[in-house]
């Protein structure tokens, strides 16, 4: 493609050489640089692009996009000024793969908890509809039937629109991604064109990056403030955030809720751990999930199918049949008579609602033993919340690792118990392998009890100084029955 064309929707300051060069690829990452490449110096959490343009012109590279002119000019070199080289990546990665976002019905999907469930239900929902459909979520990307491994909850600016571009190849009209604080500050969906938003809530999370709640928030609302008039806005009532999405949003603003007015509401009539009986809009529907966080999340479902113009019947038929979302509130049973739960939960407020949800069930006609760490390298302030979280809503919690990345496993252990008083400890366990507190739960079980082994869901893997680490707490759990 030829510069000149990348460009046309990028709003550039000035051009210093030659735009009508032709154009092979278009980097962010000076060591995948090749000839004919377009190198763009963004900015980094710990590098500059802009340390790196004389690499990418040994490399090949034969335009810069930058945000301040380098002190030598290669005059064989043409050099694209702009405010922001991350949105100019993001208008230019859509404009290379022929603007996807646009020919796709594409809903994005943000909030602390929720996200995951939210986006990959919609995914399969509108396949059962009958449709071509894409996935982008932190579990697995789809191309439709095709499964592409997801390395981010949000990737960069061109590997999303690689994804995009391949759903719009596969024949594929509507698009489901979940949207990370993270891609929004560092503009990684800059340039997409999407048809609706939906937010789930927002609690403490991502701190060690935003630094403060206040910053996460901002981040969260400015996927809101960048949604067009055409597009829909779905919020949670229940959170008292949802309002402030929708401040600055020019979408059609809808919400919902399970306790009080809403345009898309939902009530619990019966739960156990085989599932809930949900009254939706006055339509009751007979669901396999479990707990009050799943079923706003299928309220969420619901509203965004109805908003997209499905059948209301064949929606909450489809749903009836939808199973959990691998390692979200994953249901196990033991043969020794107890049930363990693998959940996702890794915050002190993901942690309280699928713990709440379980007491709820019991009823006081069993026990639960909570296994649970928090990663290394991350939010310290969270660990003393998440012991506490664990140890005041379970009759026996164990404190271990999960992923300490570069930490000593103990040291993050003993932020954690910082957190608890006398009367605390004595209801908690200290044990630094993860391998081992899941089995010391599973031996401390009795008929009628539940293990939560929380934190990790999905993934199976531990990062251990630097080194990835084989490791699922599902196939840990069958171990132990």
């Amino acid at each position: 493609m030829l510069l000149k064309d990348i460009l046309i929707n990028s709003p550039v300051i000035s051009i210093n050489g030659d735009s009508s060069i032709e154009i092979n690829n278009i980097q962010f990452d000076s060591r995948k640089t090749t000839s004919g490449t377009l190198f763009v110096a963004t900015h980094g959490s710990a590098t500059d692009g802009h340390d790196f343009i004389p690499m990418a012109i040994e490399k090949g590279a034969v335009a810069i996009v930058c945000e301040q002119l380098p002190a030598n000019i290669n005059n064989n070199i043409c050099y694209i000024l702009v405010k922001n080289t991350a949105i100019a990546l993001g208008t230019m990665a859509s404009t290379w793969y022929n603007e996807p976002s646009s020919r796709l019905t594409l809903v994005g999907v943000t909030g602390t908890n929720g996200k995951t469930t939210i986006a990959t239900l919609l995914y399969q929902l509108f396949r059962e509809l009958g449709y071509k459909a894409g996935l982008l979520s932190t579990v697995c990307n789809y191309v439709n039937e095709m499964a592409v491994e997801a390395t981010h909850t949000t990737p960069d600016a061109l590997a999303l629109n690689e994804l995009l571009a391949q759903m719009v190849d596969a024949g594929c009209t509507y698009a489901f991604m979940e949207v990370s604080s993270h891609a929004v500050d560092q503009h990684r969906i800059a340039g997409l064109e999407f048809d609706g938003g939906i937010f789930t809530n927002i609690t403490r999370d991502h701190i060690d990056y935003h630094q403060t709640f206040e910053n996460y928030l901002k981040a969260k609302k400015g996927f809101f403030d960048g949604l067009s008039s055409e597009a829909f806005a779905l919020t949670n009532a229940d959170d008292k955030n949802g309002a402030v999405m929708l401040q600055n949003s020019k979408a059609r603003k809808y919400n919902y809720s399970l306790r009080g007015m809403a345009d898309f509401k939902t009530k619990i009539l019966e739960h156990s751990f085989e599932g809930m009986l949900l009254d939706m809009n006055d339509r009751e529907v007979n669901v396999s999930f479990i707990g009050k966080f799943n079923a706003s999340n299928l309220s969420a479902v619901y509203g965004a199918a109805i908003l997209l113009e499905q059948d209301e019947l064949e929606v909450l038929r489809i749903l009836s049949m939808l199973s959990s979302v691998s390692g979200r509130f994953e249901t196990l049973r033991a043969p020794q008579g107890y049930t363990a739960i693998v959940d996702y939960a890794h915050t002190p407020d993901a942690l309280n609602n699928v713990i709440s949800t379980i007491n709820q069930i019991l009823q006081g006609n069993g026990r639960l033993i909570t296994v649970v760490g928090c990663g290394g390298n991350r939010d310290k302030g969270k660990r003393p919340m998440m012991a506490r979280e664990a140890v005041d809503g379970s009759w026996k919690a164990i404190l271990t690792s999960d992923n300490p990345r570069n930490e000593e496993p103990q040291d993050i252990l003993n932020d954690m118990v910082a957190g608890l008083d006398v009367t605390q400890k004595n209801k908690s366990l200290t044990i630094v392998d993860r391998r081992e507190a899941i089995k010391t739960a599973c031996a401390l079980a009795q008929p009628g009890d539940v293990v939560l082994v929380a934190g990790k869901g999905h993934e199976d893997y531990q990062i251990i100084q630097g080194v990835k680490h084989h490791f699922d707490d599902r196939e840990e759990v069958r171990k132990c029955f």
